[in-house]
């Protein structure tokens, strides 16, 4: 803090924040007042590490790099995220990477759900509906991080193919009902995919934006965080994200112009990679073991749906 800061910013308490699960966040409070949050990329505390170090499609979205550029990216863009102070790669004294970032004093957008007041809801998401329309209006031919001109010789969803393979094979392990349907989930993965037609227009999205990403400020500003998957890719892979995760409030949030091949195909995807993931949390000591049960079982039951047809 002496080092970034200047020597009146003496750190008084340090509060561990709940963080997701893939980095370690604290909130640093010093005795001038000032406060920021310290960001840890750990990977013996990811709860991902495994799959990271197998190659999984988690390496897309792991890392302080593609903070700094994510973050970078964005207030270049003119989206709100919170200020990075900086950022120490150097693993001299720590065999991690570490860094110092703007604390923003507010609640999750999910916090806004029950809010009393209906005209403070309206401005809340229809403030996130216009930064996320901000933001996916960045546009170019190939899909990747913002650093990458050279991927997208393939359809970016080949990747979400192979991650759902993946997902179902470890999570067909666990619970009967995916294992004994395993067939006829890749069988309806193929046919989804197999409608979709070729595109070379690609949109900047945040990745895995759920309200828990939103923070706002008491200005009723929405801000994004844990934006490292942050990337150029199909539009419909945000927005079947957002209506899962939004429920109603996606209504502030739709688009008219998404192609419906792709949003069904990614909506399975999501079901899938979450339904393995929740079961990941479970079996890696996630703290809040009732969430990762819950998480699992939820999108297992979606996933199952379509094998009965109602979704399809």
């Amino acid at each position: 803090m002496k080092k970034v800061f200047g020597t009146g910013y003496l750190a008084s308490s340090v509060t561990k924040m709940h963080g997701g699960a893939q980095k370690v966040v604290y909130k640093i409070t010093c005795s001038n007042g000032f406060v920021c949050v310290l960001y840890i990329w750990d990977l013996s505390m990811n709860y991902f590490k495994e799959d990271i170090e197998d190659g999984d499609i988690h390496q897309h979205s792991y890392g302080s790099h593609l903070f700094e550029l994510n973050n970078t990216y964005l207030i270049q863009h003119g989206i709100k995220t919170p200020t990075l102070y900086d950022l120490n790669t150097e693993k001299t004294r720590y065999p991690f990477d570490y860094a110092l970032v703007e604390y923003v004093d507010g609640q999750t957008a999910e916090s806004y759900y029950d809010h009393s007041d209906s005209q403070v809801q309206d401005k809340v998401f229809e403030r996130l509906g216009d930064m996320l329309a901000r933001m996916h209006a960045n546009e170019r031919h190939s899909f990747g991080k913002a650093d990458h001109r050279e991927m997208g010789t393939e359809n970016c969803h080949y990747e979400q193919m192979e991650n759902a393979k993946i997902q179902l094979s470890y999570a067909s392990q666990y619970m009967k009902d995916i294992g004994v349907n395993q067939n006829k989930l890749i069988d309806i993965l193929y046919e989804l995919e197999s409608r979709i037609k070729p595109r070379t227009q690609y949109e900047f999205i945040h990745g895995e934006l759920g309200p828990n990403h939103v923070l706002v400020n008491d200005k009723l500003e929405p801000f994004l965080i844990d934006i490292e998957g942050a990337m150029f890719f199909d539009i419909e892979h945000e927005h079947s994200f957002l209506e899962i995760r939004f429920g109603d409030f996606y209504r502030y949030l739709k688009n008219d112009k998404l192609d419906p091949d792709r949003m069904l195909f990614y909506r399975f995807h999501h079901h899938i990679s979450l339904l393995s993931g929740g079961l990941k949390l479970l079996h890696r000591g996630f703290p809040d073991e009732q969430f990762a049960k819950d998480l699992a079982n939820y999108h297992a039951a979606c996933a199952l749906r379509f094998v009965e047809g109602y979704d399809i």
